[in-house]
């Protein structure tokens, strides 16, 4: 133990004679150690800590898939409790609405706003395992007809909206629809979202009447039972399918999915791309802080040697060497503690909306633990071979040369080795920052065949009881699409069926063209239907190509109408003209459906694929039911018209309420979210790892200029140009660079093949970017060589040579 107060003390004092070593190094420790704290604090909230339910993974989601199609097939409520009660693969399983978390008008007050409600049987949180944070979960009891409607809110609504008000039990919350008053009875904890974005879940039955409850499809959430696996459980619903009697359903197969997988998402790739390059900028830390040790070590090998010749032992000169480096690692394991704070609430503030469990991530007990794992890692890491190579030194020769003699061409080629090994590293996480940045780039300037600067999204909230059939709902929606296009500065409005970008939200169908066999129907894509007026096109911006677009003629009793978009189009008849040609339902041959307009596909639904739509005029819809969302097309600012929506939607019925009014460039900052996180974070870790490699590089270029004093004097002396000198350092830096530049463009072209899921029309290999970052680096190089160079010019010959 003494021995080891005595090393630490001998190390502080020897610190404090290189500040700027010292300084140096403890800060290249808090960059690596806290980006790398940072990054496994988010890997603890999102993968290695549990969710708050029962051994999460036995539990799955069933549903039904066929082949050769592009949707889902949920089951009817009724199957899916007999198949629940005849499952020998589940322990115990539930359903919830097979359309997840919807969002309903709810009326607090004066105000109207939408919750997103989930609806679920009686058991779900019985399966799940999970417990309330506040009052109680839903259970059997309050599944049933006749049942008081209760609720339980998710923790973040409770949060968000409520406070977290402990007296919310109790309180409740009145549907506008239909005017059922849910009672809370709790509140879950966090990170339980499922189905995704829940605000509250609320039991099945009361909740629908028994004809609307029959038309409903449900997924199967369950637990696995002892010794059986998600294949199993698969196999046992596509049994169950071959047995309906429906024929239809003979041809479904049962698909199992993890349930934590579902409530994750898909942020994986993106955490393991992050880990992968906080693991390369640790890595290129460790060498960074290993080669000023090294290089401050061939510049104390007249010290060791006297040590030595004094009588101390190698060991106790390489214990003292990490005693020292001991103490830089501690230092730098506190400030990167402050690092990875700091990090955190940056990663926090630029997640985007729906990130999982976001409010889970904080520096916890284990997060701290890893960052001292890590210093730990890091101290064996960047100490030990500095340690040995400077104990290791020949006493007599040493003690009759100078430090410079005595510094050695393999010492210094192993530094320079390093530093190009660090360039290589950065070259990797440089090129991913690269590909993703392109990629971001790409997808914000995806053509969306829209305007959305001058597009308002308005979501209505309708009374039931009012509208209770699609023909009164189509009847109210036309008399407020008249009175809003009468108002100054609206282009033209229209129903949608969903807000924009939601995806799943959306309505499907399956089309064939007039006289097509049915093989090649088979092979036909879904197709996105959308509901529209005459008023939709110019609404949303969107150009008419060929023919035209809705009018007020298309109405019930006229001839059946729709319009195509280019590439729906282009399936159904690559060569021939579409206006003009019909179409079939696949579910109903009787009808058909004459093309009159084409239009270009569109990024509505779906910011990365422009998807084949087909479009509906809302006057001939036999749908169940007519949207309840309006885009709005203005010749000014969109949120500017929002009061005046509010108002006149209010006059147009006293049964129709706005719940929100959004600008349509505000849901674009949703599916751009996930990108932008992915290239902030990676271009701050290329940041990082460039500015050590760039340190690595211009530690060793000054030692050279250092440690050859003499050689530089003599040139001088002997009539050699600044000019000679300066280009004879920077060839060095950048023949170093180009030694890590070769290794890091072969491994930049594997790695980033592991980003493909992450990226838009943009190649992992792609060249471009190699070239680009490659070109930067070697900016970055001359540049750290480009200091060393300058300094050596300023040798006094004479003085270089009276040294000697």
């Amino acid at each position: 133990m003494d021995t080891l107060f005595q090393n630490l003390r001998v190390g502080i004092r020897s610190l404090r004679r290189t500040p700027g070593v010292a300084l140096l190094a403890v800060l290249t420790l808090a960059l690596g150690i806290g980006l790398a704290t940072a990054v496994f604090t988010v890997a603890d909230a999102l993968l290695l800590r549990g969710l708050p339910v029962r051994d999460q993974n036995r539990l799955i989601v069933l549903w039904g898939a066929a082949p050769e199609r592009a949707f889902d097939y949920p089951v009817g409520f009724s199957d899916g409790g007999d198949f629940i009660r005849g499952s020998r693969r589940l322990e115990r399983a539930a359903l919830f609405l097979y359309n997840g978390a919807v969002p309903v008008p709810v009326r607090d007050g004066d105000r109207i706003s939408r919750l997103r409600r989930a609806l679920v049987s009686g058991e779900f949180f019985d399966v799940l395992g999970a417990r309330a944070l506040l009052g109680r979960a839903l259970r059997p009891a309050d599944d049933v007809r006749g049942a008081e409607p209760v609720a339980v809110l998710s923790h973040a609504v409770w949060q968000r909206r409520f406070n977290k008000d402990p007296g919310v039990l109790g309180r409740r919350v009145v549907l506008y629809g239909d005017g059922t008053p849910y009672t809370i009875v709790g509140v879950m904890p966090q990170g339980l979202d499922y189905p995704k974005g829940t605000d509250l879940w609320a039991p099945v039955v009361p909740s629908m009447s028994p004809e609307t409850l029959s038309l409903m499809a449900f997924y199967v959430v369950g637990r696995l039972a002892p010794g059986a696996t998600p294949a199993d459980a698969a196999d046992e619903l596509t049994a169950f399918f071959r047995r309906a009697e429906d024929p239809g359903t003979r041809e479904q197969h049962g698909v199992a999915s993890p349930w934590p997988r579902l409530v994750l998402g898909d942020v994986r790739p993106a955490l393991l791309a992050f880990a992968a390059a906080t693991a390369l900028i640790l890595l290129i830390t460790c060498i960074n802080v290993a080669n000023l040790l090294l290089l401050r070590g061939l510049a104390r090998v007249r010290e060791v040697a006297v040590r030595s010749a004094l009588g101390a032992s190698r060991g106790r000169i390489v214990s003292q060497l990490l005693a020292e480096s001991a103490l830089l690692a501690a230092a730098g394991g506190v400030f990167g503690v402050g690092v990875a704070a700091g990090a955190l609430r940056a990663f926090i503030a630029f997640a985007p909306p729906g990130f999982p469990r976001l409010d889970e991530i904080y520096l916890s007990t284990t997060a701290l633990t890893g960052a001292i794992a890590i210093t730990a890692v890091a101290t064996v890491v960047f100490a030990l071979t500095p340690a040995i190579l400077t104990s290791r030194v020949d006493l007599q020769q040493t003690l009759r040369s100078d430090a410079r003699q005595s510094t050695g061409r393999r010492r210094r080629l192993a530094t320079e080795v390093l530093v190009a090994t660090q360039l290589a590293f950065a070259l990797l996480v440089l090129s991913a920052a690269g590909i993703i940045t392109r990629s971001l780039i790409k997808l914000e300037r995806a053509e969306l065949s829209l305007a959305p600067s001058r597009v308002l999204i308005a979501e209505l909230a309708l009374r039931d009881d009012l509208y209770a059939d699609a023909k009164k709902q189509a009847a109210l929606l036309e008399r407020l699409v008249e009175r809003l296009e009468a108002l100054p500065g609206v282009l033209g409005a229209s129903p949608v069926v969903a807000v924009p970008f939601s995806e799943g939200a959306g309505w499907d169908g399956k089309f064939a063209a007039e006289g097509q066999s049915p093989e090649a129907a088979a092979a036909n894509p879904m197709l996105n239907m959308e509901l529209a007026t005459p008023g939709y096109f110019a609404a949303l911006g969107i150009p008419v190509l060929r023919g035209r677009g809705f009018s007020d003629r298309d109405r019930e009793g006229a001839p059946l109408v729709v319009v195509l978009s280019r590439s729906a189009a282009r399936h159904y008849w690559p060569d021939d003209d579409p206006i003009g040609k019909r179409l079939v339902v696949e579910a109903d041959q009787e009808h058909t459906l004459t093309v009159v307009g084409l239009v270009p596909d569109t990024r509505y639904r779906d910011l990365r694929d422009a998807r084949p739509s087909i479009y509906f005029p809302l006057g001939q819809s036999t749908f169940p039911f007519a949207p309840t969302t309006l885009a709005i097309g203005t010749a000014g600012r969109p949120a500017e018209l929002a009061s005046t929506l509010r108002r006149v939607i209010g006059e147009t019925d006293p049964g129709v309420a706005l719940a929100e009014a959004t600008p349509f460039e505000a849901f674009i900052e949703g599916p751009l979210a996930q990108p932008r996180v992915n290239a902030f974070l990676l271009v701050v870790f290329a940041g990082a790892a460039l500015a050590l490699a760039a340190v690595g590089l211009f530690g060793v270029m000054v030692t050279m200029v250092r440690h050859r004093t003499q050689e530089l004097g003599i040139r001088l002396a002997l009539g050699a140009a600044p000019r000679d000198l300066r280009h004879m350092v920077m060839r060095r830096g950048l023949a170093i660079a180009a030694a890590g530049l070769v290794p890091g463009l072969v491994g930049a072209q594997l790695a980033n093949r592991l980003l493909a899921a992450l990226l838009y029309q943009v190649s992992p290999t792609d060249g471009v970017t190699l070239v680009v970052t490659a070109g930067l680096l070697l900016g970055v190089a001359g540049l750290a060589s480009a200091i060393p160079a300058q300094f050596s010019t300023r040798v006094d010959p004479v003085s270089a040579l009276r040294a000697e």
